[in-house]
């Protein structure tokens, strides 16, 4: 049977940008995303009714392990019951990978992307259940999808996750040493319950950075990004977290572990200087190669949210 002639109109010459993203930003485990100006570009350069599949290009080299984009890409198209042109698509992606900047989330999100092109589908909704049911958890995927800072929660009937602006002169300063850390493994090493009081810490805690943000109030930001759920487990696996989390400096807000790490991250008000010399000399210390940069927040276009359906009581039609 041939393809239709339509998708592979629609296929050629399509390009994507998918940012990156760091997420958690402390307390928020799970729940927060913030995405960054690093990005995933993936242009399809040829369709065609061959039959030959999916061939991909990546400038600079593949990436060790799963191609996260093909995986989304043949889950979707098989969901959908999609027969597929023949694409020949080239990646080029300045997120780093296994370093908690969501790169397997970009990833994701650019493959659920390419095929909802294909299908004329625009309904976020759906591109955030589907890439949260493959990623796991919503923090980075709405990130990549929506923009700026987002808040999420999953729910048996999809996710909700609302995205608004980051402020501006607000920075991120991001040290990644090499030495890679699957997510996996920093999730392996967090405890299966938590005591109460660790609970209410971190809730009010993420309370009060959401709070701080939409207000203004910078100077609550080295408070709200205290964690006890995630970052006192992980230390052990990532070099110079300790450090960092306990630097202080005047036009350092607060510092925190970028999604599972090895990432660490800063929030620095306009001047950069001091957090980049910081992490660069930390890094030195501990004898380890490390990239040090400076990142704006990839924001959205507005204030965007998307809310899961209710769960209704038995009976109950919407």
């Amino acid at each position: 049977m041939a393809v239709d002639a339509a998708l592979i109109d629609r296929a050629t010459g399509l390009r994507l940008r998918v940012p990156g993203s760091t997420s958690n930003l402390g307390p928020g485990f799970d729940a927060l995303g913030l995405a960054l100006q690093v990005y995933l570009d993936l242009e399809v350069v040829g369709a065609a009714d061959d039959g030959t599949g999916l061939r991909f290009r990546f400038e600079g080299g593949a990436p060790a392990g799963e191609n996260a984009i093909e995986t989304a890409i043949l889950d979707e198209a098989r969901r959908r019951t999609l027969r597929l042109p023949s694409l020949d698509v080239h990646v080029r992606s300045t997120i780093p990978v296994q370093a908690g900047l969501g790169s397997s989330a970009a990833a994701i999100v650019a493959g659920l992307r390419l095929v909802h092109a294909l299908c004329e589908d625009g309904d976020v909704g759906r591109l955030l259940d589907a890439a949260t049911a493959i990623e796991g958890h919503p923090d980075n995927v709405s990130a990549s999808i929506l923009g700026g800072l987002t808040a999420s929660s999953q729910g048996p009937t999809g996710v909700t996750s609302v995205a608004s602006a980051w402020p501006a002169r607000v920075r991120v300063v991001i040290a990644t040493p090499r030495l890679g850390l699957a997510t996996a493994k920093a999730r392996g090493v967090l405890p299966a319950q938590v005591s109460r009081a660790d609970a209410v810490h971190n809730v009010q805690r993420t309370a009060l950075l959401l709070q701080a943000i939409h207000t203004g109030s910078l100077d609550a930001l080295a408070a709200a990004l205290d964690d006890r759920l995630h970052q006192p487990y992980r230390a052990a696996l990532v070099p110079g977290l300790a450090d960092a989390l306990a630097y202080r400096h005047p036009t350092v807000l607060g510092a925190f572990l970028s999604g599972a790490g090895p990432s660490i991250g800063a929030f620095v008000l306009e001047d950069a200087g001091p957090a980049e010399r910081f992490f660069t000399d930390l890094f030195a210390r501990l004898n380890l190669a490390c990239a040090v940069r400076t990142l704006d927040v990839h924001q959205p276009d507005a204030v965007r949210a998307r809310v899961a359906p209710p769960v209704l009581p038995s009976g109950v039609s919407a």
